[in-house]
């Protein structure tokens, strides 16, 4: 990884203007690539910007205002970035969130539509432009929460009209949905120029956990890694000439292990394909 050696590649982030999504961007915009930030908040996201074009004058970064789990605000994303006719060379899947409360605008978990069925639909959409690359990647930020997850529960992709608390276990549940989804994605991208890539970048202390209590999520952070230690993983997913064949892969870290049973599992990958697929309506 040197300065410059991104030069002419395009990269979309989600989740980019904080945790290990901010500390990523910083080091693409480091060596050279053209970046853009999709988030939800342009007060959030300007300092990250500010400080980017402070350091590196040069540097192409751009917001691109979405919320994941409001399908949409993916669509609309999605088209306006489509319209611009920039390319897409790298899509990272990295927005998500623990421990919600809430609903999604059109009625779904919010921890599941952030973590999963958002991310799906961007991804669909945004598909054509990056099988246009010379060699794109798609990186789905999984967990080895998803080792713990032993059977999936259809119901959590149900719309629902009054909220539930989410709790670990269905944070699991999304994690094994990013694996199954990145696999399921390198099935039917064989090929082509695309590989996709789940990966675990290690606990590590982001606001991923900002649903819980204060006082949680500071104890929890003590025992968890920094944001640029986190991001290490994905800058390898995303970027490696060494990963350039390599596809539907899980990492942990930065070396590639098994995955879970279940998440091996390729008929469940395609079910989870057609029925996230029938949700969204692509």
């Amino acid at each position: 990884m040197t300065a410059g050696d991104l030069v002419g590649r395009s990269l979309f982030v989600t989740g980019g203007s904080s945790g290990i999504g901010r500390s990523m961007v910083e080091a693409l915009a480091a060596r050279g690539a053209a970046v853009v930030l999709a988030a939800r908040s342009e007060e959030r996201t300007r300092p990250v910007l500010d400080r980017i074009r402070r350091e590196y004058p040069s540097s192409d970064v751009r917001w691109l205002q979405i919320d994941v789990a409001d399908l949409e605000s993916v669509r609309r994303a999605a088209g306006e970035y489509l319209g611009s006719g920039r390319p897409i060379d790298v899509l990272v899947n990295n927005a998500g969130i623990a421990g919600t409360n809430g609903l999604s605008p059109q009625g779904f978990d919010l921890t599941y539509a952030t973590n999963h069925i958002g991310p799906f639909l961007l991804t669909n959409l945004l598909l054509p432009r990056i099988r246009e690359a010379s060699q794109g990647r798609i990186v789905n930020v999984a967990s080895s929460a998803h080792f713990t997850a032993k059977q999936m529960d259809w119901s959590v992709l149900d719309r629902r009209t009054t909220p539930r608390r989410s709790g670990f276990p269905d944070y699991a549940l999304t994690k094994l949905m990013n694996v199954l989804h990145a696999k399921e994605l390198a099935r039917r991208l064989a090929g082509t120029a695309v590989t996709t890539y789940a990966v675990h970048p290690g606990a590590v202390a982001t606001n991923i956990w900002r649903s819980l209590p204060g006082l949680v999520q500071w104890f929890i952070k003590l025992f968890m890694l920094s944001n640029e230690q986190g991001a290490v993983p994905l800058l390898y997913c995303a970027t490696a000439p060494e990963l350039a064949s390599q596809t539907g892969r899980y990492y942990d870290r930065s070396r590639e292990i098994p995955s879970s049973p279940l998440a091996a599992d390729d008929n469940l990958a395609r079910e989870l394909w057609i029925r996230t697929e029938a949700i969204v309506g692509a």
